[in-house]
């Protein structure tokens, strides 16, 4: 019980900040005012398939590898009222949102008091030790949707109220929470019921969710929509004034995504609000498997290249952060307790899969965002003047700061690029090479810091140009 105690206060400990938008409305920041760079990876099994010294594992391989926000679902994806969880405990009572199976006691070492909820709370408590938040999803959104999943639909607008009530007391003064509704589903749909085509509208389900939470934790919590892929929440909840920051779904129907486009078109409405791409293409997922037609010669798989080049236009495209994925790693594939979900012919594992190509490689995306001024940046594809590409295979994106002491620009392939450096400060600029596959720089010397300077990667795949304004004495990142 000790333990447990220990573990809470430091839940509890305000020495780490929440999070809360900036005031340019464009990013996120700590309640102290520091940059935050949202980090995530999808765990969305997370509470429901490993045991604690499982989950202790993954989350420190996270942390060392520099997510900051972990993405996990408390009613689970795959059958997450009726499976119980590795204790073989389930959620709900008699399924009922409004009664959660708790039970006295939280001892682990007595399964009469670990329950569910026990074990929900010792896995965010150990995200607050290791100074991660996490990204709590109330439901998948099957509990919710008619569409497709396990199911079933347990969820209307009184319960949804009530339950969302419950978790927000639970975790009231839990300083690592980020409250993220939705759970993969649109807010309105047509779906086919028995053969007939029906229209479903679902957001006052989710609204009566958002209602819940800030009955108990009022505007400080910050809460986001995660939706269908293809779409974005702003297509549902832009005005509501629950949502604090747009979420879009880029997903893994194809490499084809223009991504940046989503960036650009959520931060064109009004009111401003951040935006990120909370599920863009997993790492070793297969392109578009749904159909019947994948296989590894004709579609394959994403690689860490694919997850680089869509991660890093989005952010350039002026993204408040990004979520990570691997396919194995997101359901915690263990062929000894569960059936593998669509991962076409390949079976690797969670564990393996958690030190994949790009899971290493994220922390150099954050620490180059974070070696730079945070506020009041703004994508500019007008800094690229000739050479920048046009779709998924050789589009470039810049990003700058408003005053132009340096510039932010990602070259997916080897290819000459023009930039306009009379577009930022300084009669005197630094140039550097930054590598997006192992986070290291190298400064270069171009032909001039003034007027239009072409700019060639030095090998094939993708780099970061960095521009600076000497006088600034920025670092090296």
């Amino acid at each position: 019980m000790r333990y447990v105690f220990l573990l809470s206060l430091l839940a509890f400990n305000l020495s780490f900040a929440q999070i809360r938008v900036s005031p340019d409305q464009r990013y996120l920041i700590t309640t102290d005012g520091r940059p935050f760079f949202w980090l995530g990876d999808t765990a969305w099994e997370l509470f429901h398939r490993l045991t604690r010294e499982e989950a202790e594992e993954f989350l420190e391989v996270r942390k060392q590898q520099g997510f900051n926000v972990i993405q996990a679902v408390a009613l689970a994806e795959v059958n997450g009222l009726r499976e119980p969880n590795r204790y073989g405990d389930l959620p709900l009572l008699e399924e009922d949102p409004t009664q959660l199976a708790v039970t006295p006691g939280a001892n682990p070492a007595n399964e009469t008091e670990y329950d569910y909820w026990d074990h929900v709370d010792f896995i965010i408590n150990r995200m607050a030790v290791k100074g991660m938040y996490v990204g709590l999803l109330p439901t998948w959104g099957d509990k919710v949707a008619h569409m497709w999943g396990d199911g079933p639909v347990v969820f209307n607008e009184a319960n949804a109220e009530v339950y969302a009530a419950t978790l927000a007391t639970r975790y009231a003064n839990y300083w690592n929470i980020i409250w993220i509704l939705g759970g993969d589903r649109p807010g309105t749909y047509t779906f086919k019921v028995d053969g007939v085509e029906k229209e479903f509208d679902d957001r006052a389900i989710w609204r009566a969710m958002a209602r819940g939470i800030e009955s108990v934790v009022g505007k400080e919590a910050l809460i986001t929509y995660h939706p269908m892929g293809g779409t974005s929440s702003s297509a549902y909840f832009h005005a509501d004034g629950w949502l604090d920051l747009n979420a879009f779904q880029s997903g893994h129907g194809a490499r084809e995504t223009e991504v940046w486009d989503w960036v650009m078109r959520d931060l064109n409405l009004k009111p401003l609000k951040p935006t990120i791409d909370m599920e863009p293409c997993y790492e070793d997922h297969p392109v578009n498997p749904w159909d019947g037609k994948w296989s590894r010669a004709e579609r394959g798989y994403f690689s860490a290249y694919d997850v680089r080049a869509r991660i890093y236009r989005s952010v350039f495209a002026g993204a408040c952060g990004v979520t990570y994925g691997h396919h194995q790693v997101w359901q915690f594939l263990n062929t000894a307790l569960y059936a593998p979900i669509n991962i076409g012919d390949t079976v690797i594992g969670w564990k393996p899969a958690l030190k994949a190509e790009a899971a290493t490689q994220m922390q150099y995306l954050k620490k180059l965002m974070l070696a730079r001024p945070f506020a009041n940046r703004v994508s500019d594809p007008a800094l690229i003047v000739n050479g920048a590409g046009k779709d998924y295979k050789d589009l470039a994106i810049a990003l700058r700061d408003q005053a132009g002491s340096f510039a932010l620009i990602y070259f997916p392939g080897k290819s000459n690029l023009t930039i306009d450096l009379d577009k930022l400060s300084g009669t005197t600029k630094n140039f550097t090479w930054f590598d997006p596959r192992t986070g290291k720089s190298f400064r270069i010397t171009a032909k001039s810091s003034v007027g239009a300077v072409s700019f060639l990667p030095p090998t094939e795949k993708d780099w970061v140009l960095i521009v600076d304004d000497a006088a600034k004495n920025y670092k090296i990142p």
